[in-house]
């Protein structure tokens, strides 16, 4: 169980084998019983869509578990923080040797590196959301 993330959500929509289930996300401070009195407090809701085998199980309305795995959030995690990070870095310092420390210039190519980056992601979010896949259980 230490290997999985838990929400608990509400069905909103069902299209075909796809469900939405809206969760709110809470930071650890927004359950605190001290929230009121400090300004770090957060929540937010977050729409997740879940491809069922047989979406017949649930309807609109029903409060449900999203289930996902930790390894998941590590990935996720990987792909938009760290690997952009290094192709930063690494083109700052290779753009500043080629350029004799032209500062300004490697910067913006190294920044605009990222747009390619971040094109090929959102270029291949149908493949990445086969690996990033939630299950959902109704709550009885």
């Amino acid at each position: 169980m230490a290997d999985t993330i838990k929400h608990q959500g509400i069905v909103k929509n069902i299209i075909g084998t796809r469900i939405f289930v809206n969760i709110i996300q809470t930071t650890a401070c927004a359950a605190c019983s001290a929230k009121g009195y400090c300004s770090s407090s957060e929540s937010k809701e977050k729409t997740i869509e879940i491809t069922v085998p047989l979406s017949t199980d649930f309807h609109i309305g029903d409060q449900v578990d999203v289930i996902g795995e930790t390894s998941m959030g590590m990935m996720a995690v990987l792909w938009a923080f760290i690997v952009p990070f290094f192709v930063l870095i690494i083109s700052l310092f290779i753009i500043m040797s080629v350029t004799d420390g032209n500062e300004l210039l490697s910067a913006s190519v190294s920044l605009g590196l990222l747009i390619p980056y971040y094109l090929i992601l959102w270029i291949n979010k149908e493949r990445m959301k086969k690996n990033f896949s939630f299950t959902i259980k109704p709550i009885k």
